[in-house]
């Protein structure tokens, strides 16, 4: 007879339950490294004693101002402390954090503030006109806190009241609000919106926990470990490592901009050993160290995601003396989901395969449960030849909860008992996965489905080259055909012509696959580095 191990003194209790959520590690890092350097800004420091206060703080005054359960917290602000301090002091309240793109318009904040109900925005001085002309349109205004960073240029105060005496309002001693159950949410985060509105996309408390558990393995962050801000906190929480760099107790260095210069400077001051950022980062950080010629003081790991990258950029990023980690998510699964999980045999592989290796998506992280890439309308995975190619599909504890406000978007994303990502792939006979297009981005001419990465990945290989994007573009005979935006280099603006481009291609491409247009100058990107390609479809139609 099996054992009955349902009886009630086998079930959860305080002793061996509680919720996930990575509000946990603030409390760890303040107890186990309370004296330690947690955030620098500029001549700004604090420790993680100092750092947990000022986050009990935020929770504290932020309860006292009647923010409660579920109400929204909204802040407009660049990678600085009061960012950090949100993503505790927010969730400690019992609210939700939900971290705005700096770069959108007013248009985009104000449907954002006003779709998610916002109760309090939090606004850097420096975004001040943005939020100001978001804060006209909106329906109820909501109770706004200046951030006077001494570091921010230009913008004015247009709230009720300044974050530091704000922050004065509250008490550190006060209890801060666990969630009751894991699945709670605890931020909320706004797709880039490809087409039409942005889907607003609720992280739950469970999801956030492990994802930042991951994130430390895969980065491999320990408590020596030195975080530079290059990607932007607003972009899916920073990946997690706005938690993360709390659990394992190392010391976040704040930017407020991405500029290799200052990029270098700040890895040789505080010798920075972690960043992330999308391959626009690891550009500008390949023609930055061309221009001045600076090098490396010590070896600094940095993960990369977005666009796929390409080869060539993974290639030069190392010899800088970067040490690369390619991986792969988006907004719905907590940001990070697969990486390209290295092999110890792979380095002694010539430059140029090591660097294909590395630029696919690769497999699962250790907490994403399912991933594969299978026939999109059956389900069923799809042969692992690195040739047949499907939709790549997740499943797991990192899922968002849903889209705010949008159950049929939901529906349609979760439909099947997975994750539809859009992204199509092939599986290489290792496992690994290689993402070939987006599903709306994939190129048909005559027929013959046409990869617009792969067009991407040959004009990269050109020289003068510093950023491409293929899209397809109507035509009468085939249906479409491939162009391509094509952003060149400093300094070689205008030495490079369509017949050269195109001469270049054609020893590298199939005749079908060929570019019938080539259009110069600079491509517009959103702050993930990623470039929405259906602008640029309209941009090349029209053209």
């Amino acid at each position: 007879m099996a054992m009955d191990l349902s009886a009630d003194f086998l079930q959860r209790r305080a002793a061996n339950f509680r919720p996930m959520t990575p509000v946990q590690f603030l409390r760890r890092a303040a107890d186990v490294f309370p004296d330690r350097t947690a955030v620098i800004h500029g001549d700004i420091k604090y420790t993680w004693r100092e750092h947990e206060r000022r986050c009990r703080m935020l929770a504290s005054a932020l309860k006292r101002n009647g923010v409660g359960n579920g109400d929204i917290i909204a802040i407009l602000c660049p990678n600085t402390p009061a960012m950090l301090e949100a993503h505790f002091g927010v969730p400690m309240a019992g609210a939700i954090l939900n971290t705005l793109n700096t770069r959108l318009d007013a248009a985009a904040i104000a449907f954002i503030l006003d779709h998610s109900e916002t109760k309090v925005l939090i606004v850097d001085r420096q975004w001040s006109e943005v939020a100001k002309a978001a804060l006209s349109r909106m329906k109820i205004r909501p109770f706004v806190i200046d951030i006077d960073d001494p570091y921010a240029e230009g913008g004015e105060l247009i709230g009720n009241l300044d974050y530091e005496e704000f922050l004065k309002g509250g008490d550190s001693t006060e209890d801060v609000v666990w969630p009751a159950d894991e699945f709670d949410a605890i931020t909320l985060n706004y797709t880039s919106g490809t087409t039409g509105n942005p889907k607003g996309a609720l992280y739950h408390h469970r999801g956030c926990y492990l994802n930042t558990l991951s994130q430390i393995v895969h980065h491999q962050l320990s408590s020596d470990s030195v975080y530079l801000w290059t990607l932007p906190m607003f972009h899916v929480n920073g990946w997690c490592f706005s938690w993360g760099v709390a659990a394992i107790g190392g010391t976040h260095v704040c930017l407020r901009r991405v500029l290799p210069a200052e990029i270098f400077e700040a890895i040789d001051r505080y010798g920075v050993t972690h960043m992330c950022g999308a391959p626009t980062v690891l550009g500008m950080l390949i023609e930055g160290a061309a221009k001045t010629g600076i090098t490396l003081s010590q070896p600094v790991a940095i993960m990369t995601a977005g666009a796929a990258p390409p080869a060539p950029i993974l290639k030069a990023t190392e010899e800088l003396g970067f040490m690369v980690r390619h991986v792969y998510g988006m907004t719905e699964v907590h940001g990070v989901a697969a990486l390209c999980d290295w092999h110890r045999d792979w380095n002694s592989m010539p430059p140029e395969q090591r660097s294909k290796q590395m630029a696919r998506q690769g497999v699962r992280t250790v907490v994403t449960d399912d991933m594969i890439v299978a026939d999109p309308t059956t389900l069923e995975p799809l042969p692992h030849d690195g040739t047949t190619i499907g939709e790549i599909l997740f499943r797991g504890n990192n899922g968002m909860k849903g889209y705010l406000k949008n159950p049929t978007a939901t529906d349609e994303a979760f439909a099947g008992g997975w994750y539809r990502t859009g992204d199509l792939a092939v599986t290489h006979p290792d496992g690994y996965i290689e993402i070939k297009d987006r599903s709306k981005d994939i190129i048909i001419s005559g027929g013959e489905n046409i990869s617009s990465i792969e067009i991407e990945e040959v004009v990269f290989q050109h020289p003068s080259v510093s950023y491409a994007a293929a899209v397809a573009v109507k035509d009468d005979r085939w249906g479409e055909t491939p162009c391509v935006f094509i952003e060149l280099k400093e300094g070689h603006e205008g030495k490079v012509t369509t017949d050269e481009m195109l001469e270049f291609c054609r020893a590298r491409l199939a005749k079908f696959k060929l570019p019938r247009k080539f259009i110069f100058g600079p491509i517009e990107r959103t702050s993930t580095g990623k470039v929405q390609k259906f602008k640029l479809r309209d941009k090349a139609q029209s053209a």
